[in-house]
This record gives structure tokens, C-alpha cells and sequence, in this order.
């Protein structure tokens, strides 16, 4: 069956880094686009970053921009988030999403 399952996620400082994955098993990875949703505690999930199926083309969040990066590895079905210079408003859980399906979540908190 279709499994996505996030990891990484843990507590930060500000300004520190935190790299999130997404272990794919159960549908042909490289020929879906995915992506990474977060959904703080309150408000409504909101998508984050987006990336085709090769890789080539990207999507961003204005407030992540610039500080987040989106990317994958085919060979070993797995998605990744970079995520530098993290703010307090970062803080929220973090879930990948691929052909309609939705991980778990991985916790994120930035705090000092």
C-alpha cells in the first residue's frame, strides 16, 4: 500500500536548521510531483513547497522562500526539505503529500 513517512523534524533554536525526509514506498515516486504541507496549532495546513517529478521545477511559500529548499531522490524514493534560518513561526507539523496521499507528520518547533 501507499506509505509516505516523515522524519527530521525535532526542536530548534532560531535562526538554526532542521533537514526533513520523506520515505516513499508503495507507488512509482519518480513519476508523481510532491510536496510538503505544515499546519500550525490554530490555523489551517498550508502548502510550503512543491517539486515536479524529475526535480526540475520548483514552488515556494513567500515566507519560506529563500530560507527552504525543496528536493528528491529518486533512486531511493525519498523527499527532502532543507530548512535554514528558522523562525518561531516555523513552528508547526510538517507532512508530505504525494498522489492525494498524506504522511504522518514530522513535529517542527522553533524555540529558544
Amino acid at each position: 500500500q501507499v506509505q509516505l513517512v516523515e522524519s527530521g523534524g525535532g526542536l530548534v533554536q532560531p535562526g538554526g536548521s532542521l533537514r526533513l525526509s520523506c520515505a516513499v514506498s508503495g507507488f512509482a515516486f519518480s513519476r508523481f510531483g510532491m510536496s510538503w504541507y505544515r499546519q500550525a496549532p490554530g490555523k489551517e495546513r498550508e502548502l510550503v513547497a512543491g517539486i515536479s517529478s524529475a526535480g526540475g521545477n520548483t514552488n515556494y511559500a513567500d515566507s519560506v522562500k529563500g530560507r527552504f529548499t525543496i528536493s528528491r531522490d529518486n533512486a531511493k524514493n525519498t523527499l527532502y526539505l532543507q530548512m535554514n534560518s528558522l523562525k518561531p513561526e516555523d513552528t508547526a507539523m510538517y507532512y508530505c503529500r504525494g498522489i492525494g496521499t498524506w504522511g504522518q507528520g514530522t513535529q517542527v518547533t522553533v524555540s529558544s
